[in-house]
């Protein structure tokens, strides 16, 4: 029995129709819609978190000293520049004086005039109490009337009325001396600290009004940060925690810090809240004065607990959760996430337990009906 040319064709055709139906089958298995998502995983563990809070704030001084005059006058000489250091104690400068000196040398004379006067009514005291014991000796011998005697006893209360009032009126002088001097002393503006000049806000001749600065001085080493931190993640912040600050000027070398104190009222227009940073060393040498800081706050670790990697977090219905791998299958589990560290990882209060496979990276979303095929582990997994 012969086979028609027809019946071959029609075979050669079905052959050719099963091999591209084999490879559209295996194209789309392999690559295709129905092909299984390659994914990384990654075993949860049960660890402990370092929690991280990062902030960015700048170098501030903890105290500027404001120097000027404390009487309204003009400033006769300032010997200091910016940049200048100087001693405590140091003069920096001096307001006019006007007639000051002239006072202080008439209150100097009157003083001396007063102290004459005064010696002269003790000498008239002591005279008159002379001459009182005399006449009253007199007076038991009947030599002298009574009369006589009572004169001398008014010249003795004279004589101490005016001692009295010679010795109030030189107490007086010497006080107005010295407070003349003491404004005399005023005039010369002195630095209440070693430091370094900040600011010149004034030139000789300017008029000043009292308490206007005509310097600003500030002490080197009485630096620190002005950081501010999300008050998102501010929670656990608090004085004494270890913080590493990173100066923009000095590159990626960090520098040891504390938190000195936490401010009492945050900033409620950038949602962010506010914290001094004191350096444990003073850096040397000390940066300028507003430079910008990066800064790290480490804060104790949490209990052991189930952890993993933040890439593995996703949302659905803006809940968290994670794709848990079950029976070779994507299943959402939703979870309650708690503290995270600077590697990435991230504390998980509820929703899984150590030992079970997450989901950290999948070439394309994931669905429950997905198909999957792990590629290997996302990172080393993290110790106990």
């Amino acid at each position: 029995m012969k086979t028609s040319p027809f019946d071959g064709k029609r075979a050669l055709l079905a052959a050719l129709a099963l091999a591209l139906l084999g490879l559209f089958l295996y194209v789309a298995l392999r690559s295709g819609p129905l092909a299984r998502i390659p994914v990384t995983t990654a075993r949860v563990q049960a660890a402990s978190i370092h929690p991280v809070r990062f902030g960015i704030g700048t170098v501030e001084a903890r105290q500027i000293h404001r120097i000027g005059p404390t009487l309204t006058g003009r400033l006769s000489r300032l010997d200091v520049e910016v940049g200048d250091a100087v001693r405590a104690g140091q003069v920096l400068g001096e307001m006019d004086p006007v007639d000051l000196d002239d006072r202080v040398q008439a209150q100097e004379a009157a003083l001396s005039r007063a102290r004459v006067l005064a010696q002269e009514s003790r000498i008239r005291q002591d005279r008159a109490e002379v001459q009182l014991r005399r006449y009253e000796t007199l007076l038991k011998a009947s030599a002298v009337s009574e009369e006589t005697a009572s004169d001398k006893r008014h010249e003795l209360q004279l004589a101490r009325s005016v001692l009295q009032a010679a010795t109030r009126d030189t107490e007086r002088l010497r006080a107005e001396l010295a407070a003349l001097r003491a404004l005399r002393r005023n005039l010369a503006l002195v630095s209440p600290v070693d430091g370094v000049v900040l600011t010149r806000d004034a030139d000789p001749g300017t008029t000043l009004m009292a308490g206007q600065a005509v310097v600003q001085v500030v002490a080197p080493g009485a630096l620190w940060i002005d950081a501010r931190f999300d008050q998102a993640g501010s929670a656990g912040l608090s004085a004494g925690l270890a913080v590493r600050v990173v100066l923009r000027s000095r590159g990626p070398e960090p520098v040891a810090g504390r938190i000195a104190r936490v401010e009492p009222v945050a900033d409620a227009i950038t949602e962010e809240l506010l914290a001094k940073v004191a350096f444990d060393t003073p850096p040397e040498p000390s940066p300028a004065l507003g430079e910008l800081a990066e800064t790290t706050v480490e804060l104790p670790a949490t209990p052991p607990g189930p952890v993993i990697p933040n890439a593995a977090i996703h949302r659905q219905d803006g809940r968290p959760g994670v794709w848990r791998v079950q029976d070779g299958r994507p299943v959402f589990a939703p979870i309650r996430v708690g503290a995270a560290d600077a590697l990435g990882m991230v504390q998980v209060l509820e929703g899984l337990n150590a030992g079970d496979l997450v989901v950290v990276h999948s070439a394309s979303p994931l669905t429950a009906g997905s198909r999957i095929r792990a590629t290997g582990p996302a990172r080393p997994e993290p110790a106990a």
